[in-house]
């Protein structure tokens, strides 16, 4: 059975370890996973991602951001998401383009019709069943990203290093999104403990796979805490 299932969130949020948490659930439960990532996820992607994310690039225009992301976005559906739904798989995205909506429309304040149009062009209407997010204060979020990558654990990047009044933009625009199609986003607080968002994600996605599917968690191996994740 096909799905399609992505993942937003603000910085330090979590949303990456919920990813690959959910990506080892299905797969232990026997079912064909494709786990990718935005932008990115192709050859072509993971070029424009360098160039979008290095901090030398500070005078980059919102218009340009939109655009490059949305490039990265046309090749990363046609040559990773399209496929693998088409051979049934299902396809974990951590982040899509409702990312461009909340950081370029939201954040920046570009014309929202106009980035509903270029996703359009850029996805060929395809969009997620089920958009997990992930809230949390953008200051709590920001200060954990910053704590990781001194400590060597992940990036910090051009996007992260704008002004805390611009990731609120963003959140706020997270949620109203979330509010229009309630029943195509789950939104959790990424406060809660690794274990409790994963089971309210398994919970849903189980939901959303069908009564075939209702004990596949049973019998996927439980989870695990220790390890990297």
């Amino acid at each position: 059975m096909d799905l399609f299932v992505t993942f937003e969130g603000p910085e330090g949020s979590g949303k990456t370890t919920q990813v690959r948490l959910l990506d080892a659930w299905l797969r232990d439960a026997g079912l064909p996973v494709v786990c990718t990532r935005e932008p990115g996820g192709t050859s072509i992607g993971e070029q424009i991602r360098a160039v979008l994310h290095n901090v030398a690039n500070a005078a980059m225009h919102p218009a340009t951001e939109a655009l490059l992301y949305s490039a990265a976005r046309a090749q990363h559906v046609r040559e990773v998401i399209l496929p693998g739904l088409e051979r049934g798989a299902i396809v974990i995205s951590d982040r899509y383009a409702e990312s461009t909506l909340a950081y370029q429309g939201y954040g920046h304040g570009l014309d929202l019709n106009v980035l509903r149009e270029l996703a359009h062009l850029a996805t060929g209407g395809l969009s997620p069943d089920l958009v997990i997010y992930l809230d949390l204060d953008v200051d709590v979020g920001l200060a954990r990203k910053r704590e990781d990558h001194q400590a060597g654990q992940g990036e910090w990047n051009r996007m992260d290093q704008l002004a805390s009044a611009f990731h609120r933009r963003v959140r706020e625009g997270y949620l109203a999104m979330a509010r229009e199609e309630p029943r195509r986003w789950l939104v959790l607080d990424a406060t809660a403990s690794i274990e409790e968002i994963h089971r309210r994600i398994v919970d849903r996605v189980r939901a959303l796979l069908g009564p075939e599917w209702a004990d596949a968690g049973r019998r996927a191996a439980p989870f695990q805490t220790g390890g990297p994740i």
